[in-house]
């Protein structure tokens, strides 16, 4: 036999005993056999075991099943960070189906268009959006299936918490049986579909696998060092990039998720004490608000507790005031397509003894490759070639690696784009320092990130523009002590148009959700090239010295 052949002969083809496909439903499905009494869930006074846990995402899946729900087909979930939620992330696979986890405070239009495009056959929701939920099945193209979760947790406004169907949660739960779970035939299946923020208008559905998952949660204990039995508070909303990979992370370790329906510093810095919460993650405006909570708010803890935030690095202050209070802050980076942070600068010891404004400035930096991801690279995207390490030289962050996206929902197009060349295309512009970490300069998609949710600014200039008084306007991020970014509006009238700023704050919020409309309103005529492009980056200074 030749030599090139040898080890590839029959008898050492893949098999059963030696090949089983990544999924992280295994994490599961092992915690609840080696740990069945740990628990699994806190949310309020309520706990659930790793083995009550299994059980419950057992009946989900044949439940679903049950209705019809298999391979390939999606349930879309509008969901508060519940123990429901974290449920769906095994329930909804284990029948084989996708996991489509839509932003609660998206509006009517946006809901519609993505429940329509992935042609979901189930929706799960909470009571607490009835008022949405009754304009969107309105606008649903095809049958589905209503399941309402009814919270005695939520606190309901006005007209909220009506049923609208005839599926209540636990009794649709109640209704399936144990063991008829299953794994994934293959890998590559897809897990869960994650809608970005419509950075060109409608948003795009990124498909994430079975085996990109279970490495995301993999790489998160290594990059973060989590131990386990670790015990991880859910502030990020799971919505976002599946809580950036924690709800099956933390079944990896047979740890404790604990559940945060409405964040809040008071509420937070309890649990943190109460659980001797390790971790947790979050936007920097999240960190603001624990760094300038009030004497009330504030409770005591013994432990140091590991934070994780992405978006715009926190100010020195906030980092002063977070360390003091024992909290050890991690800058990550990432985007939808590669299922959250694949990017994290990690503290390292001699940077503890600088001033913190040095510290500040090194953390910035979003650094190095997760463990599970490949190559993250700055690139000239003209040549594809790299650019030295001398942070100073501009391109293109690029990445490749297993935890990149499968590509877009039914957009060959988009998918072809963002894979040119065989690297993830980022869009977004950074250079590489001497020590080899990355740090993002500039978004060349014009996002405005918003309390840690993504503004897309044309859909926005798009809403204004179609009021009868608007000749022109363009959509800029504006600094915001609260939210680190808002949208800032700056609009060129019609002639002998007239006209107030909250009227176009009106008019814009009756077709957007609240964090998309924007804060501040800028009447006069736009600046534009001799091509007759508006200059945006004229308009981003002037809206950061408003």
């Amino acid at each position: 036999m030749p030599h090139s052949k040898m080890y590839d002969a029959a008898h050492l083809r893949k098999c059963s005993a030696n090949y089983i496909p990544l999924t992280p439903l295994s994490f599961l499905s092992r915690a609840a056999k080696l740990h069945p009494q740990r628990t699994a869930v806190i949310y309020n006074d309520r706990e659930v075991s790793w083995s009550e846990f299994f059980t419950r995402t057992q009946k989900m899946a044949d439940a679903l099943q049950q209705k019809g729900v298999g391979y390939g087909d999606t349930v879309t979930v509008i969901l508060h960070n519940t123990p429901e939620l974290m449920e769906a992330h095994y329930g909804v696979p284990m029948a084989g189906a996708v996991l489509n986890t839509l932003n609660t405070r998206l509006d009517v239009n946006t809901i519609s268009y993505c429940i329509n495009q992935a042609e979901s056959k189930v929706l799960i929701t909470d009571t607490e959006f009835s008022p949405v939920v009754r304009e969107v099945l309105k606008q649903i193209d095809h049958e589905i299936i209503l399941i309402e979760v009814v919270d005695a947790y939520a606190k309901l406004a006005r007209g909220t918490g009506e049923r609208l169907g005839n599926n209540e949660y636990e009794e649709f739960l109640n209704s399936g049986t144990t063991g008829r779970w299953q794994m994934p035939e293959d890998e590559w299946q897809a897990i869960a579909l994650n809608y970005t923020s419509g950075t060109s208008g409608k948003p795009k559905g990124v498909i994430y696998h079975h085996r990109g998952s279970y490495l995301m949660s993999m790489g998160s204990v290594v990059a973060w060092g989590m131990p386990q039995f670790c015990t991880h508070l859910q502030t990020v909303p799971m919505f976002h990039c599946n809580g950036w990979g924690y709800p099956w992370t933390i079944a990896l370790l047979s740890g404790t998720l604990v559940c945060i329906r409405n964040f809040s510093p008071a509420l937070t810095f309890k649990l943190i004490a109460q659980h001797k919460v390790g971790f947790f993650g979050g936007a920097p405006v999240v960190l603001n608000m624990l760094a300038n909570a009030s004497e009330d708010e504030v409770a005591s803890f013994d432990h140091q507790v590991q934070v994780m935030t992405a978006g715009s690095p926190p100010p020195a202050k906030t980092l002063e005031s977070m360390a003091n209070m024992g909290f050890e802050v991690t800058h990550v980076y990432g985007l939808t397509e590669t299922y959250g942070h694949t990017v994290f600068c990690k503290t390292k010891d001699d940077w503890r003894d600088l001033p913190i404004e040095e510290q500040a400035e090194l953390k910035a930096r979003q650094g190095i490759a997760y463990p599970m991801m490949e190559e993250v690279a700055v690139i000239n995207p003209d040549d594809m070639s790299a650019l030295p390490f001398d942070g100073d030289s501009m391109g293109e962050i690029m990445l490749r690696g297993n935890t990149i996206m499968k590509g877009y929902l039914k957009n060959p197009e988009a998918t072809a784009h963002a894979f040119a060349n065989g690297w993830y295309h980022s869009e977004d512009l950074g250079v590489t320092h001497a020590d080899g970490h990355i740090q993002l300069k500039d978004r060349a998609k014009d996002i405005i990130i918003s309390g840690g949710e993504n503004v897309s600014s044309v859909e926005v200039e798009n809403v204004i523009s179609k009021h009868p008084a608007v000749s022109l306007v363009s959509i800029v991020a504006m600094p915001d002590k609260k939210w680190q970014e808002v949208p800032c509006a700056f609009v060129e009238l019609k002639p002998d148009a007239d006209i107030t700023e909250q009227e176009i704050i009106k008019f814009s919020r009756t077709q957007l959700a609240g964090f998309k409309t924007p804060k501040k309103v800028v009447f006069g005529e736009l600046p534009k090239t001799a091509t007759g492009k508006i200059q945006k980056f004229v308009l981003r200074e002037r809206a950061r010295l408003l």
